[in-house]
């Protein structure tokens, strides 16, 4: 069977996404018995424009409240967990945020809401011993907290103090729903040290956070923090800005880097690769040879590694050439592409997965995304159409939803969903 046969789970918003970019207006060849994307909140067909995926969840823009932060969890018994916060100005994320919960008992054919969690942002889902974490910040630029559930993410404790989850009694940190792995006996996480300043990206100092195996995760005293680094504006000839967003990857040669996300004027798109000591205790980069060209490396990326094969893996908002003049990389948001490395320093773009020809209110972002066996499923910060005006921007979500891509290793560019190519 060929590979253009072999589509993703997705293929009904696949092929949805592809027709619209190309302007043509359909009616679902499917079958008349196709049903609608399961929603939230009732939306689907009579929606002006079908969201890609299944919906978690819904905020429309009207509300104030955006979606960010989507993070995703294999329980135990084989039950998903995704979370994600509201930011916005009604969600009080600078005082006490609010982060939602929610589980699918049927391999993410539909969600159900479980649990609210105050005073928490920022957070990533992780499980460990047979128990779910989530670790984040307890509000914008806030200190850094991580909770734990026993009942699959009903009921999760209290950072009260520093022996039960509240790792850093003051300060301001940064990050977002990034990866925990588990390498050479240790738990490794990072984190931004955000008192750097005032500037957005220039403020963050690269940090990477590390606790032994078999030690409590609630206790602060169970945790390495790696001395800050803060970036240099002259680098890149003066064009960096800063970096942030940082994920735990363990390298070729078997250390713990740092990859995080660069933020810079104009492609092509850039990561930078910070190097982290064995202990833990000491973060270091050599501008010469720590900056890689990845695609998508402007916006919030996660990367894992696969065993199967061999290769590294990440879900990112890449910059098609048909919108590379259309403003700073940071901000183009409505192309989801899977992308691979042998080596983290050499990039490929194996498959676009989503897309949408508007630049402005448009996005998949953000993404977080496990192997599930032969497939790779994530979870999608999505600003889309909704039948109540759309989402605020590009930026702005107002939907989390649910993606399979089955065979993903099988992907090639010949799966890719069509992207008009640039006007000549």
């Amino acid at each position: 069977m060929s590979h253009r046969a072999q589509r993703p789970a997705s293929t009904e918003s696949s092929i949805h996404t592809t027709l619209f970019a190309l302007g043509l207006t359909f009616a679902w060849a499917l079958g008349a018995g196709t049903p609608a994307v399961p929603t939230a909140d009732g939306l689907g067909a009579d929606a002006p424009d079908r969201v890609p995926g299944v919906v978690i969840d819904h905020s429309p823009a009207a509300s104030g409240l955006y979606i960010g932060s989507p993070s995703l969890a294999i329980l135990p018994g084989g039950a998903y967990l995704a979370s994600h916060d509201f930011f916005g100005p009604n969600s009080n994320e600078h005082e006490r945020p609010t982060t939602a919960v929610f589980r699918s008992a049927d391999r993410g054919a539909s969600w159900r809401p479980v649990a609210r969690i105050e005073g928490l942002f920022w957070a990533n889902l992780f499980v460990h011993r047979g128990a779910a974490y989530i670790m984040g910040t307890d509000r914008h630029h806030g200190r850094i907290v991580i909770r734990r559930s026993i009942d699959s993410g009903a009921t999760w404790t209290e950072p009260r103090d520093a022996a039960t989850g509240l790792l850093t009694a003051e300060g301001e940190y940064h990050t977002a729903p990034m990866p925990v792995i588990e390498h050479a006996g240790r738990l490794w996480r990072a984190f931004e040290d955000a008192m750097g300043g005032t500037q957005w990206g220039a403020r963050y100092r690269a940090m990477m956070l590390s606790a032994p195996v078999d030690s409590d995760l609630l206790s602060a005293s169970s945790w390495t923090f790696s001395t800050p680094l803060a970036r240099d504006p002259e680098w890149l000839d003066g064009t960096f800005n800063g970096w942030l967003e940082g994920n735990a990857v363990v390298a070729p040669d078997g250390s713990v880097v740092d990859v995080l996300r660069a933020d810079l004027p104009a492609c092509p798109e850039k990561a930078a690769i910070v190097e982290i000591s064995t202990d833990g205790a000491t973060a270091s980069f050599d501008p010469a040879s720590g900056f890689i060209d990845l695609p998508g490396g402007a916006k919030k990326f996660t990367i894992r590694h696969d065993a199967r094969s061999g290769l590294y893996w990440s879900l990112a908002t890449v910059v098609p050439e048909t919108h590379r003049s259309a403003g700073r990389p940071g901000g183009i948001r409505n192309t989801l592409a899977l992308v691979c490395s042998t080596d983290l320093r050499r990039w490929e773009t194996r498959c676009v997965l989503l897309h949408h020809p508007d630049v402005a209110r448009h996005g998949f972002q953000y993404a977080d995304w496990l192997i599930d066996g032969e497939d790779l499923v994530a979870v999608v910060r999505t600003a889309y159409d909704d039948g109540q005006g759309g989402a605020h921007n590009n930026h702005d979500a107002n939907y989390m939803t649910f993606h399979r891509w089955a065979g993903f290793r099988n992907l090639t560019p010949a799966d890719s969903v069509l992207v008009p190519a640039p006007a000549r």
